[in-house]
């Protein structure tokens, strides 16, 4: 059975059905139409559906006439019709797996999508979860549910796990050229799988196991948040030291080996680092094992738009001010620079806090015209515009996202204060008694 899926992808007489048309799964779709497989895709959201069907994007990387022409040359469909998950031969997917408010793994999208996959589950068909998540997650939720359906995986159906590796802004790599892990269920499903990914992926990375793929991925994340929180500390310590962190991390990069570069900020953002390791500490329990050295990491990260809004009162008040009251502009809503990527970004978490402390708050972002409603935040906010004669009405200036965008001279010129907590303003020369860095 595995090897008549396998021929039917080789002949691109296979459909890859897609679930969760986001982040992840659009340009997961663009690449596989690219390859010239047919592609369905699957979306709670009838407002993305419809945007696509019309050959409309929503993501700021992909672009409408790339859409338009999926769509166009018949490669590409987006439907909101889960009864048609019999349709596809390979079933992606990439739904969200965000924390609970007690900062434990949500399941939920997951397993609603896996009991709408079992409920039309056939023989012949591929299953591959991309979500990230904890160990396990694949033969122990997945698994279960989709077995309900009367089949059986290895023979029938075909289970394995991918972990997404999408870096939105990212000019280096791409979808089509970053190394895709793949771990299957067994070597039937394994062979599935590393097919159906090889027909639009350069190169294909096998491993051993669903678990062994899952624990790559947080692998991978759990170090950049271990290191970000190393420099982040470094950060506080080094400020009430009188050191430039920024400083610091540069001259020690100029050496050649020994030493990888990672850079302080308002917090974590996007939808991988900020999660990731509190999957992995969670999952740590039911082993009777404490991740004491990654829950440190992630209290370390947490407090940053904290700290940040901690620094920003004292400079307000060194000129007499109380941050209740005070007009701040925030400059930069997405998780990092250059994307409209909004997942978990620490500006999010800074107006809050800012409207928490009294504070009148507006944004500006030329990537995020305006805000939508998101599950933890309804901000109803829209960008404002950067002139001259605005920002000087502004008590403070707080730079979150460092936009290539933004003229930062023009900024710190036509501003009263500049709290700076991406290095940004470093080659602004003039009115520097206005930074502050946080």
């Amino acid at each position: 059975m595995s090897q008549e899926l396998v021929e039917k992808i080789r002949s691109r007489d296979a459909i890859v059905g897609v679930v969760g048309l986001g982040y992840v799964g659009l340009p997961l779709v663009r690449e596989f139409t690219s390859a010239d497989m047919k592609v369905l895709g699957f979306d709670v959201d009838p407002e993305k559906v419809e945007a696509l069907s019309a050959g409309r994007s929503y993501i700021e990387h992909i672009p409408s006439e790339e859409v338009k022409r999926m769509v166009d040359s018949g490669g590409f469909e987006a439907t909101c019709d889960f009864d048609r998950l019999d349709e596809p031969d390979c079933i992606l997917i990439c739904v969200p797996t965000p924390l609970t408010k007690m900062r434990e793994p949500d399941m939920t999208y997951v397993e609603s999508t896996a009991r709408a996959i079992a409920r039309r589950l056939r023989k012949g068909q591929l299953v591959v979860l991309e979500s990230t998540t904890y160990p396990g997650t694949t033969e122990e939720i997945l698994l279960p549910i989709l077995s309900e359906s009367g089949l059986e995986v290895g023979r029938d159906f075909f289970l394995a796990y991918s972990p997404e590796r999408e870096d939105p802004g990212r000019k280096d790599y791409t979808t089509r050229t970053i190394p895709k892990v793949v771990g299957g269920y067994d070597e039937n499903s394994l062979a599935a799988a590393q097919a159906c990914y090889g027909a639009a992926i350069e190169n294909v990375v096998p491993v051993s196991s669903c678990a062994a793929a899952e624990a790559s991925k947080i692998l991978e994340n759990t170090y950049r948040c271990v290191n970000i929180a190393l420099v982040n500390e470094l950060k506080v310590l080094f400020d009430r030291m009188g050191i430039d962190v920024w400083e610091v991390v540069s001259a020690a990069s100029t050496k050649p080996f020994g030493f990888t570069p990672f850079y302080p900020g308002p917090g974590l953002g996007g939808h991988c680092i900020p999660i990731d390791p509190f999957y992995l500490s969670w999952k740590a329990r039911e082993y009777a094992l404490s991740t004491r050295f990654i829950e440190l990491a992630g209290e370390v990260n947490v407090s940053m738009p904290r700290y940040v809004i901690s620094r920003l009162m004292d400079a307000l008040n060194d000129r007499g001010k109380a941050l209740r009251g005070s007009k701040v502009l925030l400059l930069g809503l997405a998780y990092k620079k250059d994307v409209d990527d909004v997942r978990e970004s620490p500006s999010l978490e800074l107006i809050e806090l800012l409207r928490e402390k009294g504070a009148k708050v507006d944004y500006n972002d030329p990537h995020v015209p305006q805000t939508h409603k998101m599950r933890d935040y309804d901000l109803r906010m829209e960008s404002k515009e950067l002139r001259a004669d605005t920002l000087g009405e502004y008590d403070a200036i707080l730079i979150s996202t460092d936009h290539s965008a933004y003229d930062y001279d023009f900024i710190v010129e036509n501003a009263q204060l500049v709290v700076d907590t991406r290095n940004a303003t470093r080659d602004v020369t003039k009115g520097r008694e206005k930074i502050v860095k946080a």
